[in-house]
């Protein structure tokens, strides 16, 4: 098992929403790593949480990494939320992603979650990715 891609393909995927311009037309400069403390656009884009399972077999080191990328809104409603989710799955999904180390094999889409949070007073919806990658 490696989880030695962790870090390439985490800074290959912001990389790929920072500069993707449906993205950018929709939330500006609002794609953080984490969100920012103090007082937050009304729409942004964050990364989250990760599980990572390895996939090596005899040819070499591999690893299935399920990853989540947030969209929270203060908008009412989910339209904003969905129209953002879809600019990230379209930036994201079968994306040719370039590495610093190793190599993307695989980008998909696995599910969402919408859901109300602070007290009901946004909105975020949780897109969940699988990344297959391997060392070379």
């Amino acid at each position: 098992m490696s989880y030695a891609l962790a870090s390439a393909l985490q800074a290959a995927v912001f990389s790929r929403l920072e500069s993707d311009v449906a993205l950018q037309a929709l939330v500006g400069g609002a794609v953080y790593d984490a969100a920012p403390p103090g007082t937050v656009p009304g729409t942004y884009v964050t990364l989250g949480l990760e599980d990572v399972r390895d996939r090596s077999d005899g040819t070499g080191h591999g690893a299935l990494h399920d990853f989540v990328v947030s969209i929270v809104t203060d908008a009412a409603g989910f339209q904003q939320a969905k129209t953002v989710g879809t600019a990230v799955s379209d930036a994201l999904v079968d994306a040719a992603l370039v590495l610093s180390r190793g190599r993307l094999v695989s980008l998909n889409f696995l599910r969402a979650r919408a859901r109300r949070v602070s007290s009901g007073a946004q909105r975020q919806i949780d897109l969940r990715f699988r990344a297959r990658v391997e060392d070379n």
